[in-house]
This record gives C-alpha cells, sequence and structure tokens, in this order.
C-alpha cells in the first residue's frame, strides 16, 4: 500500500514559566543546540514525516525561521505561523496552515503527528510505530505505562481514590490523526469553546479533543521513557544524560 502524506505540526510557542527563564525552554541550549533542533533534527532524517508546519510566539518568527531553520538547513520546514496563548489554539493554527495556499503540498487525505518541541528525544521507531497504527486506527497517542502508584485527589488533597497502576499511561506525543478527523474535532472544539470555558474545561491535548468531541476512539501506543518533555529546570541536565545514553 502506497505511503500517506506526513505532517508533524512542532508546537514551539510556549513560555515555559516553569523554567525560571526568559528564555522559552524549546530555544534552551542542550548540548550546545537549542533544544527543538531535536525534533526538527528526528523529522528531517524520517522516512515518515514528509513536511513540517512549525507553530513558534509572535516574536520568535523570524527567529525560528534564520537562527534554526535556515541555520541549520531543515528543508522539510514547509510553514512558520504564530501560536495561540494555550496549546490548543497552536494547535488549531497548525492545522487551519494545512489547508493554506502557501504550502508547497497539501495534505488533506493524509495524517498528522502532532508534536511539543519540549520533547527532544522522539525516534524514528516511535513515528513508524505511530504511522502503522494510525493506517488502522485513525487517532493514536504515544505515551508509557506508569511506574509510581497514581492517587486521585479531591479539593481537599485527600487521597480518595487508587486507579490500577496497570492501566495507567503517561501520555506523551507525538499524537497522530488521520487530517480530516483532527481537523472535524478542532472545528467542533472551536464553535463550542465558549460553553466549556464556561464550564471551567481544561483542554489538555489533541485526544482528549477527539475523545470528547467526536467520541472517537484513541489507540495507545508504547513509546519510550527517554521520550521526556522539558519542563523544569532540573530536565536540562537529565536530558544532557540522556543523549549521552543514546
Amino acid at each position: 500500500m502506497e505511503k500517506k502524506r506526513c505532517t508533524a505540526i512542532l508546537l514551539a510557542a510556549g513560555s515555559g514559566k516553569r523554567m525560571n527563564s526568559s528564555i522559552p525552554k524549546q530555544y534552551m541550549q542542550l548540548n550546545g543546540k537549542p533544544v527543538l533542533w531535536y525534533a526538527l533534527q528526528a523529522f528531517e532524517e524520517s522516512a515518515i514525516i514528509d513536511d513540517v508546519i512549525l507553530v513558534t510566539g509572535r516574536e520568535e518568527k523570524d527567529y525560528c525561521m534564520h537562527e534554526i531553520v535556515e541555520k541549520y538547513g531543515f528543508s522539510k520546514v514547509n510553514t512558520i505561523v504564530e501560536g495561540g496563548a494555550e496549546r490548543y489554539l497552536s494547535v488549531w493554527q497548525g492545522l487551519k496552515a494545512l489547508e493554506g495556499q502557501d504550502r508547497s503540498a497539501p495534505n488533506m487525505d493524509g495524517y498528522v503527528f502532532i508534536h511539543d518541541g519540549a520533547r527532544p528525544f522522539v525516534r524514528e521507531e516511535i513515528l513508524r510505530a505511530m504511522y502503522e497504527t494510525v493506517c488502522v486506527d485513525h487517532a493514536c497517542v504515544t505515551g508509557m505505562p506508569v511506574k509510581d502508584t497514581i492517587k486521585i485527589a479531591d479539593g481537599n488533597l485527600f487521597a480518595v481514590q487508587t486507579p490500577d497502576r496497570r492501566s495507567v499511561w503517561a501520555v506523551q506525543t507525538p499524537q497522530v490523526f488521520d487530517t480530516r478527523l483532527i481537523l472535524s474535532a478542532y472545528r467542533e472544539l472551536m464553535e463550542e469553546l465558549p460553553r466549556l470555558q464556561d464550564e471551567g474545561a481544561h483542554i489538555t491535548d489533541d485526544a482528549m479533543v477527539v475523545e470528547t468531541m467526536l467520541h472517537h476512539p484513541v489507540r495507545l501506543v508504547e513509546g519510550s521513557y527517554h521520550n521526556m518533555k522539558i519542563t523544569t529546570p532540573l530536565d536540562i541536565p537529565l536530558a544532557e544524560a540522556i543523549i549521552k545514553f543514546l
């Protein structure tokens, strides 16, 4: 069967407040290169990913173009768009770019890989496993079974439930979907957003959008414990140690 086109939407619009740094985490140096470089390099070398939509903050668009994309020769970056105030708004901007007339190659019948720019260690074996799964199930996320016992807390921080650890996963990215499926889910989300905000809903990932808006099942695919997200200052030396290990 002929491979369908795969577009990666790489999210790099976060402010990184928990890093206690004026530099957004995706642009911090990791072994001499910006954190964002690592995911871009993985996509550039991938036989699965055909092109990349890079979503950045308003002030970082030119920096990303000249100091990352052009500097390191990332030829698969097709479009750079400005993100939103929340993650899901940044994803929506990336998804809308799929239909843009300025794109060199449309992707309305393929697959979309949505990935956090602060996760530097996405690997080809993960991308390949996700592609094989999305071809069958149309929606999938990478993640890993949790190692720790999980407690559900009430508003007063008392433990009220202990779910079976065997059924609990820590979800990662990429999260991968049929293009038309994820576009449909996000269009529904944008229409329902005022109501959801009034109800205090927190939209934390793309799988949640597909599950909530379309009631479509999402397959879990085992990724890697190395596929960490850089969030706090402690994560930088940890990531540098992982680079040496890998």
